[in-house]
């Protein structure tokens, strides 16, 4: 025997209902394949008072599970007798939600569920579900099985579950799922993984909200890019999937891969990077070491352009060769890595292990040949000897000691001065 009952998005009232009168979009449909087609005269009476009780029957459960809700429940077979009267197992469920003007907001199928009255539905096995916006799918849903609940305003998915966004190919992971259409929200909990052809990130959290196309993971997350290879990690982080852009807002660390092996590493306290351009901005307390040359740059803001391999500072900066020792300090910098060459201008201050000092208004940096070219109010000093010298350019190593100071071409001179070594002990 088959049964089937369905309760439409527009239902009216209990108050209503309890009258006789059932709401609109509301469908009761009892058949019997195994009933005769033109029964008897003397079965006619008990069969209708068969249909009557029937009808009864669930057409009751029906009111006190759904209450004026709008859940779709379809039965092709009857409940298990084993469930208490609060819990009925149905088969081929659909679960559907609209919005005032009649546009949908969710659709749950599921082969098998169980249906309570506290929670409208129970456990499901394979459920498939869409998510709308404006009448549009923005996510589908799926698991092996879930425990789904609504209240007509949420969704609430709770199970291992796979959301998908159509439109952008993005495959969100997780334990629990929410969906909240009046705020075009879509929040996924507990172990995310979140995969996408250009990013990848795990996190405790992942909000989404559909109609701007962000997505913000937190909670311990860890987002892997493609093109670049980098990794990021923090514990907040904005994806604008529109402008292809991931935004970190608090420290956050950055590792840079070549050939699947670390090759540079960033640490800030905010940072942003543009997936398109391939470029990053650190800020606050912005450092970035590079292994090949070994090279740390220290600065409140500095950009990193990983397509033409170049990093910028625009405010003070601090630069620390960690093989010879050497620090420069400058209002601002630039590094090209392939050449391993450094500009540095204004108010240059390059000092050496044994504290021998070089100031400039600009300094060039050759990494790999260990020198450094110098113009502007040069001031070179040295501790041992001890000794002075001023001038307009200057070019030597300046960990060896062997500088070259000159007076530039307007002819002006060098001067040494020569310091005693009772008032260099002094000093």
């Amino acid at each position: 025997m088959k049964y089937q009952f369905r309760y439409g998005a527009w239902g009216m009232g209990r108050g209503q209902r309890d009258k006789g009168t059932r709401g609109q979009g509301e469908k009761l449909v009892v058949s019997s394949p195994h009933l005769p087609i033109s029964p008897s005269p003397s079965l006619t009476p008990r069969l209708s008072s068969f249909f009557i009780l029937l009808i009864t029957i669930f057409l009751g459960i029906g009111l006190v599970s759904c209450g004026g809700k709008s859940p779709t429940v379809s039965q092709t077979n009857t409940p298990d007798s084993s469930d208490q009267d609060s819990k009925l197992t149905f088969f081929d469920v659909t679960l559907e939600q609209a919005d005032e003007v009649g546009r949908p907001i969710w659709k749950v199928q599921a082969k098998r569920a169980k249906y309570t009255k506290e929670k409208q539905i129970g456990q499901a096995e394979n459920p498939y579900g869409e998510l709308y916006q404006d009448g549009k799918i923005v996510y589908q849903v799926k698991a092996d099985v879930a425990d789904i609940e609504q209240n007509g305003k949420q969704l609430f998915l709770k199970g291992k579950i796979f959301a998908t966004d159509p439109k952008n190919g993005i495959v969100l992971q997780g334990n629990e799922l929410e969906w909240r259409p009046q705020e075009g929200l879509l929040i996924v909990r507990n172990q995310i993984n979140g995969t996408h052809k250009k990013l990848q990130a795990v996190a405790k959290e992942a909000r989404v909200k559909t109609r701007e196309q962000l997505m913000e993971f937190s909670g311990g997350v860890i987002a892997n890019s493609v093109d670049p290879q980098l990794q990021m990690r923090t514990e907040h982080l904005n994806w604008n999937i529109k402008e292809e852009k991931i935004i970190a807002d608090g420290p956050v660390e950055i590792d840079r891969y070549k050939n699947n092996k670390i090759s540079d590493r960033g640490k800030g306290n905010a940072a942003e990077v543009n997936l398109k351009t391939k470029i990053a901005s650190i800020q606050k307390n912005a450092q970035l070491d590079l292994l090949d040359p070994p090279l740390q740059i220290a600065s409140n803001s500095m950009t990193w352009n990983m397509n033409a391999e170049t990093i910028t500072t625009n405010s003070p900066t601090r630069m620390f060769q960690r093989v010879e020792k050497v620090t420069v300090t400058a209002n601002q910098g630039e590094m090209k890595i392939p050449q391993k060459t450094v500009y540095l201008k204004g108010n240059v201050n390059a000092v050496g292990q044994r504290s021998q000092s070089l100031k400039s208004n600009t300094l060039t940096w050759y990494l790999d040949n260990k020198l450094i070219e110098a113009q502007g109010n040069i001031v070179y000093r040295q501790i041992d000897p001890p000794l002075n010298f001023t001038g307009e350019t200057a070019v030597g190593n300046l960990q060896t000691e062997n500088i070259v100071v000159k007076g530039g071409n307007s002819g002006g001179r060098v001067i040494t001065e020569i310091i005693p070594q009772e008032r260099a002990n002094r000093q």
